[in-house]
Formats: C-alpha cells, sequence, structure tokens
C-alpha cells in the first residue's frame, strides 16, 4: 500500500520535473519554440540546435536538478519517498501535464536522480557516457548504454529497490529513444559534432 509521504513525494516529484525548462529558458531568451525546430523536443540537445550553448548547458544542468532535489526533499518523509519522487520527477519530464504529456528523452533527469538516490552512479554513468561517445561519436547511443548499465552499479552496491526502479526509468528511455534506435539500425544518426 502506497503511504501518504511515498504518494505526496510522487506528486511533488512529477510537478517539479514537469516543469520544461528547455522552452522557458528558449523562451524567456527570445529564440524560437523548441517544439517547432529540430526533433521538436524540449531538451538539452534540441536547445543546441537553437545555436545557445549556454542555454543548452541551463537547460541539461536544471533538468538534472529537478530530479536531485526531488529526491532530496522527500528523502526526509522516507526512504521510499525518495524512490517515489525520482520517479515522479523522471514521469513528469517525459510526460508533462503542461505539453499535452510530451516532454524530453529523460536523460538528464535519469542523471539526476541517480544523483540524488546513490551518487556514485552518477559518476558511474558520466563515465560510460563519455566512454561510449569518444568510441562511437553517438549521443543517443552513449545515452542509452549508460542508463541501461548504471542500475548495475547500483544493485552491485547493494540498494536493491533504488536499482529496481532505475531499471523501470532505464526502459522508459530507452522507449523515448525509439526513433534514435531506427536511426542508429540505419546507420542515419547524427553523429556529435554533427549538424542533426
Amino acid at each position: 500500500m502506497l503511504s501518504f509521504a511515498s504518494l505526496a513525494a510522487l506528486v511533488f516529484g512529477y510537478l517539479l520535473g514537469s516543469i520544461p525548462f528547455g522552452l522557458v529558458l528558449t523562451k524567456i531568451a527570445g529564440g524560437p519554440d523548441l517544439r517547432t525546430i529540430g526533433s521538436g523536443n524540449i531538451g538539452a540537445t534540441n536547445v543546441l540546435r537553437t545555436g545557445r550553448k549556454d542555454l543548452a548547458a541551463g537547460t541539461l544542468l536544471l533538468d538534472g536538478l529537478k530530479g536531485t532535489i526531488a529526491i532530496l526533499v522527500a528523502l526526509y518523509w522516507g526512504p521510499y519517498a525518495g524512490i517515489a519522487a525520482a520517479l515522479g520527477a523522471f514521469l513528469g519530464h517525459l510526460y508533462p501535464v503542461w505539453l499535452n504529456f510530451r516532454g524530453g528523452k529523460g536523460v538528464a533527469t535519469f542523471l539526476g536522480c541517480l544523483l540524488g538516490l546513490y551518487w556514485p552512479a552518477a559518476l558511474f554513468f558520466a563515465l560510460v557516457w563519455l566512454a561510449s561517445a569518444y568510441l562511437t561519436r553517438y549521443s543517443s547511443l552513449s545515452a542509452i548504454l549508460a542508463a541501461a548499465l548504471s542500475p548495475l552499479a547500483v544493485f552491485y552496491a547493494g540498494h536493491v529497490d533504488e536499482a529496481l526502479l532505475l531499471s523501470g526509468l532505464a526502459l522508459l528511455l530507452i522507449y523515448k529513444h525509439g526513433e534514435n534506435i531506427s536511426r542508429l539500425v540505419a546507420g542515419t544518426e547524427s553523429k556529435i559534432g554533427n549538424k542533426a
């Protein structure tokens, strides 16, 4: 049975996670509506397509912090509340109610959740991403590999409940990268440094 604290944390996490920082930052800066350019995604990669590296970096940071802050606040209500907040923040980013449930792919928020639940796994994620990006030059593939492997690091450290949650989040992240996977298979996915 879901406790009141966990339910409150889930809702809190969702509301925080559903803030579309990429959209907000580009609008404040007078840029285009992200949903009308590039992939139409609200995340940092699409913000980068506007030519504003500063806004892309800000989006990456804030989208990550959504997960971290939701968890750190909710942990005051109990360990399972922290897990519920992570789920809420991730779902909020992927399916924000304010944008007709059309959000981002969740890479930064996933990393933020790792940071909040078990911070060494965030370092592991970053190392896997960097190694894969260096070897393949594919950002999407690197994100998928890092997300898929990170729950194993958390499980190995003995955090079973967190690892189970993160496994579910990783599957959602992979699902949201369906178009990228199709392009990877077809050999048409854009590499890091190439214009998309």
